[in-house]
């Protein structure tokens, strides 16, 4: 096999892999790593037959997980720590330490592991994993409190555990702790003052640039890629496995400066974090025997079954023990959390190199080398357990505890007139989850009045983007007067609901030529057959028009509903067992038999 033809299986594969994972709703990691193994095991041909040695690989996987740590500090904004601040700090270090001591112990004393094995293990597991968790929370949907501790935690533990993994080296390397106590020391100063230092500089730097325009738009995103990798390179050069530290706080510091928006950044790195997943974990996977699986499985699953029974619950209560900020449901929904993902494959890959490298060398013994070899396949099942556990159990967990919403297709509101207010009141009254924003303080009283949930709020501010809590909101109707508010609007909210869950109400320009029309792309999806305009679903209310709720039968199908209300009706939603509540639209599917129907109808007809 070619090289060629090699990377070209693992980039179909890893993006076929991503979309099965979409269309079973699975999580993504598992089908990727089935995929490598199969690649390894059937085509017997891994990523070293292409690579003359292992530097390259170490290079290329340091480099993808400091873009995935780059990226997943850019979404991290410091307005989340108002109300979760005290828990990430506490799961940052009392947790860490806990969950170290206490893998390391597993690994010690129940897997009879040499102490250098049994650390390495013990710093690399206390890593939790952003690439999964940030896909389990946007199937979740915690509320946004104990979402945040869960993203940040995932963010910042990574680079922990990383340099956690290098002072564990240092005192190998050494023979014990107490010989290697100066360099370890030395090593902590110096990752923390480069990483950080470092990182603040460029942040300044870069600021700089963007204000001024010292960087063409088409530039930024690949300007910030190049920066990232370059900040890495120059990190580990002063000081080894800084750099992981260097892109995360240097994402971070990005994604809270006010001078410049960098979200158009942030799209494509997101972007790129899937193309870099998809082919990280079935390179990594594929160098994995299947003989190596089966040898290390019964270990593999021990160290599994006490990190998600013992170790993961024992390190949140105790972090938080005598804490007010953190409920014992959230320290619940918190033990069942912690995923491990790229970057516990990719630092367990490094460091079973080092390991190797240090054997070829004399400087550890050869018993060692044969354990450090078991060391990838066991973090691999960890990861093929932790994503398979947390991810069938996190999601009815969190619905048992009352921090999510087992179908969130509760509905917000952009704009509090009467029409959206009257259907809004028809949705509660069935137990759907309504919110409903406006600029408008008359409008935000009345909806207040009629026991609607409402915020005085613009609904392009970043208020709304970064401290609203949208806990059981599924879908977006944009219903301001203003048509550019409502495109602009549907054109935020794709990251949030995402693209297919965005609508508007017909634009004035709606039948306009497209010269004077907006585009369409810049739209969301227009609202309600027949495409009424918001005068349109004004006036129908200011004649009196009423809310009716209809369900649909084998007998009474939608064109018995038709023949009663003729056109004289406007249809809102529909509510079906299969997809649960639906926008009404000009392309929707004919309702059958079981659908409700919610329909703005005359009131001589009600």
């Amino acid at each position: 096999m070619t090289p060629l033809t090699y990377f070209t299986i693992v980039l179909g594969l890893g993006i076929i892999a991503q979309w099965l994972a979409w269309r079973a709703k699975l999580p993504s990691i598992l089908v990727l790593l089935a995929f490598g193994f199969a690649l390894g095991h059937f085509s017997g041909v891994t990523i070293d037959h292409y690579l003359a040695g292992n530097d390259v690989l170490l290079s290329a996987v340091g480099i993808c997980v400091a873009v995935i740590l780059f990226e997943g500090g850019l979404t991290l904004k410091f307005a989340d720590l108002k109300v979760s601040g005290t828990p990430v700090l506490r799961l940052c270090t009392i947790g860490v330490v806990v969950s170290f001591l206490l893998t390391y112990a597993t690994c010690r004393y129940v897997l009879s592991y040499d102490w250098r094995v049994a650390s390495l293990l013990g710093a690399i597991l206390v890593v939790t994993g952003p690439t999964v968790i940030a896909p389990l929370l946007r199937h979740i949907k915690p509320s946004r409190k104990i979402g945040n501790v869960v993203k940040w935690e995932g963010i910042i533990v990574d680079p922990i555990g990383a340099i956690l993994a290098v002072l564990v080296y240092q005192a190998a390397i050494a023979g014990n702790v107490h010989a290697a106590k100066e360099e370890i020391l030395h090593a902590l100063g110096m990752t923390l003052l480069v990483g950080v230092v470092m990182a603040f500089i460029l942040a300044k730097i870069i600021e700089f640039m963007l204000k001024h325009h010292l960087i063409p738009d088409y530039l930024h995103s690949v300007f910030l890629l190049a920066v990232t990798a370059m900040a890495f390179a120059a990190s580990n050069s002063i000081q080894a496995e800084s750099g992981l530290l260097t892109s995360t706080v240097l994402g971070i510091a990005l994604a809270n400066q006010k001078s410049v928006s960098v979200k158009h950044i942030l799209e494509f790195k997101e972007n790129l974090r899937v193309l870099i997943i998809s082919v990280l974990f079935i390179i990594l996977s594929g160098r994995i025997a299947i003989s190596e699986l089966q040898d290390a499985l019964l270990p593999g699953l021990i160290l599994l079954a006490l990190l998600v029974i013992i170790i993961r619950p024992l390190s949140v209560f105790s972090s938080n023990i005598l804490s007010k900020s953190v409920s014992i449901k959230d320290q619940v929904f918190l033990s069942a959390m912690a995923p491990r993902g790229i970057v516990a494959a990719a630092v367990t890959a490094i460091f079973a190199l080092e390991f190797d490298e240090a054997v070829h060398a004399g400087t550890l013994s050869p018993e060692i080398g044969k354990v450090t070899h078991q060391m990838v396949p066991i973090v691999f099942i960890v990861i093929i357990g932790t994503v398979t556990i947390y991810g069938l159990l996190a999601a009815p967990i969190a619905r048992k505890l009352g921090l999510a919403t087992k179908n969130p297709r509760g509905i917000l509101f952009a704009g509090a007139s009467s029409w959206s207010r009257l259907a809004a009141k028809a949705l509660i009254n069935d137990g759907y989850d309504v919110m409903m924003l406006d600029t408008n303080y008359d409008n935000i009283a009345r909806a207040k009045l009629e026991g609607i949930r409402a915020q005085r709020a613009n609904i392009l501010s970043e208020y709304v983007e970064e401290e609203m809590d949208l806990t059981g909101l599924g879908q977006l109707i944009a219903t301001t007067p203003n048509d550019e508010v409502n495109s602009l609007a549907s054109h935020h909210f794709v990251q949030v609901f995402g693209r297919e869950n965005i609508w508007q109400v017909a634009p004035m320009d709606d039948d306009a030529h497209h010269q004077t029309a907006v585009a369409g792309h810049m739209r969301g999806r227009i609202c309600f057959p027949s495409r009424p305009q918001l005068r349109n679903l004004e006036n129908f209310i200011a004649q009196g028009a009423v809310i009716k709720k209809t369900s649909l039968s084998a007998k009474f199908t939608i064109e018995s509903f038709k023949e009663i209300y003729g056109k004289d009706h406007i249809l809102l939603f529909r509510v079906s067992e299969e997809r649960g509540l639906e926008i009404a639209h000009d392309e929707m599917r004919t309702p059958g038999p079981e659908s409700t129907l919610y329909a703005l109808i005359r009131p001589e007809d009600a």
